[in-house]
């Protein structure tokens, strides 16, 4: 207890049961040993020890944490073996897509130039074809200067038209002949109709100019003039009797030759 008289000091009494049991209550978390009110536990009885046996090496537990890091590692490993293959697959396609790049700007400049000499020299073989037409033209003049042997001439001109035909042939070039064939819009161009009593109507019965085809595909359109029926004759007007011509009128309006007393005279004949 405090007393009035004490300055800055302090005691307590605590009675010795509490103490006891406070100390019980330590033992017992603790664990120690046993207080006055507890009694020792008799001691078990002890078997006699049996032959020691020589015990195994323990084997060293490995730490998880390290399988972990392996696996991880491995992992890694094989990650970076697909990326590089990887890698060198989109290398190789890059590699492959320029050269196929390159490969199409080359065609498109052989194209065209292949194109630009088409248009220049396509003609080539034709015109090889032709030549000897135009010579033959030249021997046609070369006798056509003495008049006398119009026949040779003719005969010449008639040779050049059929080689020149054989070779327009060569390159599928036709002519076709359309007189006395029913017109065809497809292939005719009618320029003008007649009328014609030797053909039926609607018939080409003149031909200007011959029509060409090209490997089957019209190239010019037949030239010609179209037949027609002839008109029918106009019909004939029946006959009518001559008008009997009317009186002549005097002045004093009565018919030329009439007498007012000839009644009264017929009448007294009567």
């Amino acid at each position: 207890m405090k007393h009035p008289g004490d300055k800055g000091s302090f005691t307590t009494e605590i009675a010795d049961d509490v103490l006891k049991e406070a100390l019980k209550a330590v033992e017992k978390r603790t664990g120690g040993g046993s207080t006055e009110d507890e009694k020792p536990a008799e001691a078990a009885p002890v078997d006699p020890p049996a032959a020691a046996t020589p015990a195994a090496p323990a084997e060293p537990v490995p730490d998880l944490r390290d399988k972990e890091i392996e696996q991880l590692k491995g992992e890694l490993e094989v990650s970076f073996g697909r990326g590089r293959d990887l890698m060198q697959k989109l290398k190789d396609e890059h590699e492959k897509m320029l050269r196929a790049v390159a490969d199409l700007e080359n065609y498109k400049k052989r194209a065209l130039k292949e194109k630009e000499e088409v248009q220049k020299f396509g003609i080539e073989k034709l015109l090889k074809d032709f030549l000897p037409v135009f010579d033959n033209f030249d021997r046609a003049l070369d006798s056509a200067k003495s008049p006398a042997d119009y026949d040779s001439l003719r005969k010449g001109v008639e040779m050049i038209r059929k080689l020149m035909e054989d070779s327009l042939g060569k390159h599928g070039v036709k002519t076709f002949s359309a007189k006395g064939l029913p017109f065809d819009p497809q292939r005719h161009e009618a320029m003008s109709a007649a009328e014609t009593a030797d053909m039926p109507p609607n018939h080409v019965f003149a031909e200007i100019l011959r029509g060409f085809t090209l490997n089957d595909r019209l190239v010019r359109p037949a030239l010609v003039m179209v037949s027609k029926a002839p008109a029918p004759p106009p019909a004939a007007e029946p006959a009518t009797a001559p008008e009997s011509p009317a009186p002549a009128v005097d002045p004093a309006g009565e018919p030329e030759g009439f007498s007012p007393a000839a009644p009264a005279a017929e009448k007294n004949k009567s």
